[in-house]
């Protein structure tokens, strides 16, 4: 098993040699619940990496698949309690979005689409702490705080020189004219897009209102890929709840659309000048007041 430093994904990898042990041994998860008298979902749970397993549970896995080699044994048991490690983000308390920050924080690459506002691991402080406190109801200055440092926090990864992951946003033009805080937090953001967008691991193209209607006017979405595994996650952000897509047949969609996103948004180099030409009219305006706008809450 290969070795990673993020519970979320050890979980994941766990849980997918689990089930290539199952279907080895010819059962179906059912079967494999009736005989640890454990319900259907249990096994579901863990063997998606979506519910911590304990070294006891592996071990009458691999006795009921008939796994007699004890050093993979042994192998699975330890992951299984390496895998039961929490991420940094839970001492920070009741993190809504925390099974994505755990995939995000193991992923080798992330392909985002964001129609209305900028994604967050390319966010300024300014930026991200307008956009949620103008975009969350009710939510106290302490909560406010908490939820604009682990926004940075999660930015230390893809800007971290030694080891970034890939990470491609292709942008509706929307997205770069709606103004989150005012025309100087807009003016400084921006700028920072176009910087982050000149670093080799780091694409960003803007879909331009010219593109016409595309498949991006479904809604966000991220792509998310892990090294050393085909298994991706489509990650899908709502309010409430989110959703992620894990089968195949499920995410190849996304991909497709992506593909297409991609083609039709400006290259690198024009979105550069694009953003550039952007940013001269968001310098200051004597007499013109900041312009302010609640948005989506762009995990």
């Amino acid at each position: 098993m290969a070795a990673n430093g993020q519970p979320t994904v050890r979980r994941r990898r766990l849980g997918a040699e689990l089930r290539q042990l199952r279907k080895a041994a010819g059962m179906t998860s059912t079967q494999a619940a009736r005989h640890l008298l454990v319900s259907q979902s249990k096994i579901s749970l863990i063997e998606t990496g979506r519910r911590p397993i304990n070294p006891r549970d592996v071990r009458d896995l691999c006795r009921l698949y008939g796994v007699t080699d004890q050093d993979v044994v042994d192998a699975l048991m330890r992951a299984a309690k390496e895998s039961g490690q929490q991420g940094w983000w839970v001492s920070c308390g009741d993190v809504p979005y925390g099974v994505y920050i755990g995939l995000e924080t193991g992923a080798s690459s992330i392909h985002t689409y964001e129609p209305l506002v900028l994604p967050g691991l390319l966010q300024t402080r300014a930026y991200a702490a307008a956009l949620i406190a103008e975009t969350v109801p009710r939510i106290t200055d302490e909560q406010a705080a908490v939820s604009l440092e682990i926004r940075l926090r999660r930015q230390h990864r893809a800007h971290h020189p030694a080891r970034p992951f890939r990470l491609w946003a292709v942008l509706d033009e929307s997205a770069l004219h709606r103004v989150v805080g005012d025309r100087e937090t807009m003016r400084e953001q921006l700028e920072h897009l176009n910087t982050l967008g000149a670093q080799p691991h780091i694409t960003v193209q803007v879909l331009p209102h010219t593109a016409g209607a595309h498949a991006g006017l479904l809604g966000q979405f991220s792509i998310l890929g892990f090294p050393d595994s085909d298994a991706g996650v489509v990650y899908l952000e709502r309010f409430t709840s989110d959703l992620y897509l894990e089968k195949y047949a499920d995410r190849y969609p996304y991909h497709i659309m992506y593909d297409h996103l991609q083609a039709q948004a400006l290259n690198p180099e024009d979105t550069r000048h694009f953003i550039n030409d952007l940013i001269k009219s968001f310098q200051a305006t004597p007499g013109r007041p900041p312009g302010r706008s609640a948005v989506g809450l762009a995990v």
